[in-house]
C-alpha cells in the first residue's frame, strides 16, 4: 500500500542553522512537501527556508499563527508539525511512511534531548510517559494528523504558546492518538542555558497556568520574555 501524501509544516523564528539541517534530513524522503512559515527572522532563517523549502511564507510572530498559517496552504492529506530544531532519522521518516498508512488519525514521537547531561534523560522519560498517559505531547515530539481530524477541529488554534497542549486536547476528543516509537531528537539549548530543574519547573507552571484559563500571550512574555 502506498503511503498518503504529507507535508510537513515548519513555524520558525531566528532558527537558521536548525532549519538548514532540519530540511536536509527531510529531503531523504522526496515524496514530503516542505513548508516554512518564518516569523520575522532576523538571521536569515526566511532565506535558508526559500533555497530549501517548498514553500516559504511570512507571518507574524506566532507558533500556532505560524502553523495555523502554513496548514492552510499546504496540499499534503496528512500534515507533520515539526520544530526547526528537530533532527529526522530515515527511521522516523520510515516509521512516519508506516503510520501513513492507516486510517485517519493523529499521533506523536518519542523525543531525545541533543545534550549529553544524564538528567536529560530523565526529563525525555518523563516527556515520553507524560504524553502516554495523558494523550497531550508537545511540539518537539512531532504531531502528525490527518487533514480530516485537523479540519474537524478546526485547523491549529492560532494561539502564541500551548498551541500543541490545546491542538492535542482538541484531537483526543475525536480519536485516540497513535504514538509512534521511532525518535525525533530536539535541542536541548533551553534546559542548558537556564538549567534543568529551572526549565522544568517554568514549563509545568506554565500548564498549569493554561489549564486554569490564563491568557496564552502572557504565557508568552512570561516564557519567551519581551520581544
Amino acid at each position: 500500500m502506498t503511503a498518503a501524501s504529507a507535508s510537513v509544516v515548519v513555524p520558525v523564528l531566528d532558527d537558521a542553522d536548525g532549519l538548514a539541517a532540519l530540511l536536509l534530513d527531510l529531503r531523504q524522503d522526496p515524496a514530503l512537501e516542505t513548508v516554512v512559515v518564518d516569523g520575522g527572522s532576523r538571521d536569515g532563517s526566511l532565506a535558508v527556508a526559500r533555497a530549501g523549502a517548498d514553500l516559504a511564507l511570512e507571518a507574524p510572530p506566532s507558533r500556532g499563527g505560524q502553523l495555523r498559517r502554513g496548514a492552510g496552504v499546504a496540499t499534503g492529506e496528512w500534515l507533520w508539525l515539526l520544530h526547526a530544531d528537530s533532527r529526522i532519522s530515515q527511521a522516523v521518516l520510515d516509521a512516519f511512511a508506516v503510520a501513513r498508512q492507516g486510517n485517519p488519525g493523529w499521533g506523536w514521537f518519542r523525543v531525545r534531548l541533543d545534550g549529553p547531561m544524564p538528567l536529560l534523560r530523565v526529563v525525555e522519560w518523563s516527556m515520553c510517559q507524560r504524553a502516554a498517559w495523558t494523550g497531550i505531547a508537545t511540539g518537539d515530539q512531532g504531531i502528525f494528523v490527518h487533514r480530516r481530524l485537523l479540519d474537524a477541529v478546526e485547523g491549529v488554534p492560532a494561539q502564541p504558546l500551548m498551541e500543541d497542549v490545546e491542538l492535542c486536547r482538541r484531537l483526543g476528543r475525536l480519536a485516540r492518538p497513535r504514538p509512534v516509537s521511532a525518535t525525533i531528537v530536539t535541542s536541548a539549548r533551553r534546559w542548558q542555558r537556564d538549567g534543568v530543574l529551572r526549565t522544568v519547573a517554568a514549563m509545568w507552571w506554565l500548564r498549569l497556568r493554561y489549564f486554569a484559563g490564563a491568557d496564552p500571550a502572557a504565557l508568552r512574555r512570561r516564557y519567551y520574555g519581551p520581544q
